[in-house]
């Protein structure tokens, strides 16, 4: 075998891979196009495992303005706005650098929105750690929220809402996802393929660097490797330069002077560049010696490949290039032309007059093999089942469970965040359910991204569709109707026949939910190789939803209200399968109990409408810790106490009262309001779809199901709740410590 043969291996690429190359190109790739290839044919640009699935996910509707294809997918709200949104994933980089890791996830998904012209306005995160009594996970959970606060609150974007987890499976490999949404008017939005051949190829913002080199592109197509130091491939961010590079961007966009705007993320130049002429059926030259760099001596490679952050890739007609130069020298924003479009069909990378690359862009973009997963059923539970709840009484229970790094409060985390910059957002963290933003001439949106790994591992059909509903649950809440998912889909390798079967259950799942919801998939991201030699991750469809609410001032709150009479709403069967209290006991294992997404559907609906009749302040979705955790949610976010029977519920669905209290499943709400209200609502769907079970007031959480009753001071239930800051504290540790953990 060759140096060059040999070569292929090391940058990822397999040897049927590297003779495909070959043959496209009718000769062996110099090292520059080897790189590129290699860049371009990574499962992380080239999504070589999971194209065939996500050819399955609905992408149309009547409010698709804009859907997979393009940086962010874009909806129609109102009658001439425009809502863009994304999520994509920064596991890899932030499970090396988790500070560094998490602002530049945050960087590259506010650039896929305003590489659409709308401006970026909140910002959404879902992230995954170990387990708490982790250093690790202390670590890394306090350097990624530090990273996420530092880039967000820097460049004056509202971080709204999200939601946090630690499984032991995530300990070798967090996850680190983040969700993006913009506003713009739908006419104004941009494509990013590159038209008119002779026209300028224009580089916008941060000088090109060393860092990132084998970055996103390369860390997210392979496992993690135990002792590697690839802190060196992590791209370093800068916020204030990315400031100014939104708002250049969004005036050249505004001044109607670029013909299409790229990000510049995952392989640098070399993807925008070759993304930008396949869109637009075009060629690209590209001369490195126009790049400007921030280090000297740059070979044409590492030029082409760097991901150093805060960059952008503009096409522009050559009668507006000094209009272009001129609105970035005002902005302070580099720019400068690197190339021209040609009508050639290929990328062409040179060196002043010397050609050092060239390749058909059909073979760089779309030439890589598509692979078939090779799907078997894993033989029982895989994961750890690690037992840390001793306690009986429902009363302890409850505490235990309200306690949980994954129920407990998150404060500690999102008042880091500014949630209010930008004067939109209505109902902030744990206000509600979703997270609503006003908008400018009338009504409102909201927000939610959800995701249960630790469900989806028990069954990844059903875990996946919970995981849909849910978002559609908290959407409900506060009087929303979905327009659009975007989703990231966290998984380990696709190569091993147990893991192919998880993506290929949960990509069904997540289709059939949002073809059951008529909500388009218009976006997203997949993130595979999620494992070390520990094991993989639990199986996590990150799911990010938009609806649009007409008054936010009707906008559902969890918290409830003294004297407010209190009703479970909707076909909520709980099971204690795969809930959070099974975890506890160490019981996790397969299955997740069946409920028709039509029927949830109805429910979702139902409240929906309830809500944005103003008639009820408070919905709040039965999730993580089932039933009981709910209600003292809601209690403490009131500030008012709970008596309620479930004695009703207990006999109607055919329950124990521990399943009741504290099983989990789709399809529940807590609604509460005015007495007349709730009876009213109870009377028009019938004892199936509402029933009465208490009311607020008091000092104390008193629950009743059957052989379960608890008495709980909302004291005490609060101080559980709120626990999670006292335990994440002190996580700071010096930096050869932190060598040791990584």
């Amino acid at each position: 075998m060759s140096v060059q043969e040999a070569r292929h291996r090391e940058l990822g690429l397999t040897d049927s891979e590297y003779e495909r190359i070959v043959e496209l190109l009718g000769r062996e790739p110099n090292d520059l196009e080897l790189a590129m290839f290699s860049l371009l044919w990574s499962e992380h640009c080239a999504y070589k495992h999971s194209r065939l699935l996500l050819r399955r996910l609905p992408t149309e509707g009547s409010r698709v303005l804009m859907g997979p294809g393009e940086n962010a997918g874009a909806v129609s709200v109102g009658d001439s706005d425009a809502v863009a949104f994304k999520v994509e994933s920064h596991n890899h980089p932030s499970a090396v650098e988790p500070f560094q890791g998490a602002a530049t996830g945050v960087g590259g998904i506010l650039r896929d929105v305003f590489a659409l012209g709308a401006r970026p306005v909140a910002v959404l995160d879902s992230l995954r750690f170990g387990e708490l009594d982790s250093e690790r996970s202390r670590y890394l959970f306090d350097h990624v929220v530090a990273g996420i606060a530092h880039y967000g609150n820097s460049i004056g974007v509202a971080t709204v809402g999200g939601e946090v987890y630690f499984e032991e499976p995530y300990e070798h490999n967090c996850l680190v996802n983040a969700m993006c949404i913009g506003l713009a008017r739908a006419g104004d939005l941009v494509r990013s393929a590159a038209a008119g051949p002779g026209n300028a190829v224009v580089i916008l913002g941060a000088s090109t660097g060393r860092d990132g080199i084998g970055g996103a592109s390369v860390l997210a197509s392979a496992e993690l490797e135990a002792g590697d130091d690839k802190r060196p491939s992590v791209q370093i961010g800068d916020p204030f330069e990315e400031k100014k590079l939104m708002e250049c961007c969004l005036e050249l966009l505004d001044r109607g002077v670029l013909v299409a705007l790229q990000d510049l993320g995952a392989a640098g130049l070399t993807s925008s560049s070759g993304e930008m002429a396949a869109k637009g059926g075009t060629g690209i030259d590209i001369d490195v010696d126009l790049v400007p760099l921030r280090e000297p001596g740059m070979e044409p490679f590492e030029v082409m490949i760097s991901e150093s952050q805060e960059r952008m890739l503009a096409v522009v007609e050559p009668s507006r290039l000094d209009e272009v130069l001129g609105v970035c020298e005002r902005w302070e924003t580099g720019a400068a032309a690197i190339g021209e479009v040609t009508d050639s069909g290929r990328i062409r990378v040179l060196r002043g007059s010397e050609v050092v690359g060239d390749m058909p862009v059909a073979a760089l973009v779309d030439g890589c093999p598509l692979y078939e997963l090779e799907p078997e059923e894993p033989d029982g539970w895989t994961y750890p089942n690690r037992a840390t709840l001793a306690a009986d009484e429902p009363r302890d229970v409850l505490l235990e469970l309200l306690a949980s790094p994954s129920v407990a409060s998150k404060r500690w985390a999102f008042e880091q965040y500014d949630s209010i910059v930008g004067s939109r957002t209505v109902r902030r963290p744990e206000a509600a359910d979703a997270a609503v933003l006003r908008l400018d001439r009338g009504g409102a949106i909201a927000v939610s991204i959800d995701g249960n790994g630790r469900r989806v591992a028990c069954d990844p059909y059903r875990g996946t569709v919970e995981s849909v509903l849910e978002c559609a649950q908290n959407l409900a809440c506060v009087g929303a109707e979905p327009l659009g998912v975007t989703n990231c889909l966290n998984f380990g390798n696709p190569e091993k026949p147990a893991v192919a079967w998880q993506l290929d259950r949960s990509a069904q799942g997540l289709a059939d939910a949002c073809q059951a919801l008529g909500v388009p998939v218009v976006g997203g991201n997949v993130s595979l190789y999620n494992e070390t030699d520990a094991g993989p991750i639990y199986p996590t469809p990150v799911i990010g939803m938009v609806g649009e609410l007409p008054d936010p001032g009707r906008a559902g709150r969890a918290g409830l209200r003294d004297g407010d009479a209190i009703a479970v709403v909707g076909p909520f069967a709980p099971s204690l399968a795969g809930s959070e209290l099974a975890k506890l006991r160490g019981d996790l294992g397969p299955g997740l109990p069946e409920l028709p997404i039509d029927v949830v559907r109805a429910a979702i609906e139902l409240v929906r409408e309830v809500m944005r009749a103003g008639r009820l302040g408070c919905a709040h979705d039965v999730s993580d810790g089932g039933l009981a955790c709910a209600l003292a949610e809601c209690a403490i976010a009131g500030g008012v106490g709970v008596r309620a029977d479930l004695d009703s519920m207990v006999e109607l669905r055919g329950l124990s009262g521990e399943s009741c209290l504290f099983g989990e499943g789709p399809g529940g709400f807590v609604l509460a309001g005015e007495r007349s209200a709730i009876e009213e609502l109870v009377a028009s769907v019938g004892s199936d779809g509402a029933i009465i079970i208490g009311e607020a007031g008091g000092e104390r959480i008193e629950l009743a199901a059957a052989e379960a009753d608890l008495t709980v001071e909302l004291a005490d239930a609060e101080r559980a709740w709120r626990s999670l800051g006292s335990r994440a504290e002190g996580v700071a540790i010096s930096s050869e410590a932190a060598r040791g953990i990584r």
